[in-house]
């Protein structure tokens, strides 16, 4: 179980915690592929997803694991609820708690939105990513797709390409990748990219080919047009043309690598799709992996809960 009432950030987690998620993702796993029947452990009690920025994947990855669990899934549509007549979100999850609720899932714009939620309710508070801080569910699914591939994490080297500076996704990978053992490499174009994240124990280059080259995993990102606010690069076209990964460029990596991706991905922009498509890639089995994960997290949650 998981000593703790709320997922929040990658950065709040030990190792061995990450691992007991991880190993107890494993036993969801056939569950998602339909190899083992449904679970009732989370029977009689309620999750509500809210999500105050779209989302496909992960609003719907957690759908299926609470209904997986057995739990009663619901979802506060922001955009019909009183959120819309100025209700705060502190005073939207006292609400929701009263209720009974006991898990909200949530997804924010602002950094930080998660753990102020969390001070205020009973329920236990999972962060489905806040602004360009952190998205720990995304990251624990890509620990747990290299842990399937590649067995340990030890001395492997992954490469995360694309808008690190917006990139909320890049941030929780790097938290988690260097306490289990990994070396992490970003790259992008310079305004895209932050030297000051060496502080977290990764290498940060606008080099793509030296970025790439002996990499075990190769990670695109996508290109965050909806938090810029523009002149970063010149245009979609130039970023394809630079920064692009293509056949030809994924030939720098280890050739067992593997390509992975959070979606969902600009086709031609920052993969190629006979990339996307090609047997390297390994981006439709995180779908299947994030569902087995945040199962594993509602229910070490609830045994800690318990």
């Amino acid at each position: 179980m998981l000593n703790r009432k709320d997922l929040l950030g990658i950065r709040d987690l030990s190792k061995e915690e990450i691992m007991m998620i991880l190993e107890r993702a494993e036993g969801m796993k056939s569950i998602v592929l339909g190899n083992a029947p449904k679970r009732n452990d989370l029977n009689g009690e309620t999750m509500i997803t809210l999500f105050y920025e779209n989302s496909t994947r992960t609003r719907m990855a957690f759908t299926a694991a609470g209904k997986y669990m057995g739990a009663n899934v619901l979802d506060l549509g922001v955009a019909t609820s009183s959120v819309k007549k100025g209700e705060t979100l502190v005073d939207t999850g006292i609400t929701l708690d009263r209720m009974g609720t006991e898990f909200m899932v949530l997804r924010h714009s602002m950094s930080g939105a998660p753990h102020l939620l969390a001070k205020n309710v009973k329920a236990s508070v999972i962060n489905a990513g806040d602004g360009a801080n952190e998205h720990p569910t995304q990251a624990l699914l890509d620990f747990y797709t290299i842990y399937e591939k590649k067995g340990g994490f030890k001395n492997l080297k992954v490469t995360i390409i694309g808008d690190i500076a917006h990139s909320r996704v890049a941030r929780s990978n790097v938290f988690g990748l260097t306490k289990l053992g990994a070396k992490v490499t970003l790259a992008g174009p310079g305004t895209l990219t932050a030297k000051s994240m060496e502080a977290l124990g990764c290498t940060v280059t606008t080099d793509l080919k030296e970025a790439v080259k002996d990499a075990d995993i190769v990670m695109a990102l996508r290109i965050q047009l909806e938090r810029q606010k523009g002149g970063l690069f010149p245009n979609l076209r130039e970023y394809s043309q630079i920064y692009g990964i293509d056949e030809e460029i994924f030939k720098y990596a280890k050739e067992d690598a593997i390509l992975m991706h959070p979606a969902p991905v600009n086709r031609g922009i920052e993969l190629m799709p006979e990339l996307i498509d090609s047997g390297v890639s390994v981006i439709d089995e995180q779908v299947t992996n994030g569902v087995a994960v945040r199962m594993a997290i509602l229910e070490l949650l609830r045994e800690g809960r318990a």
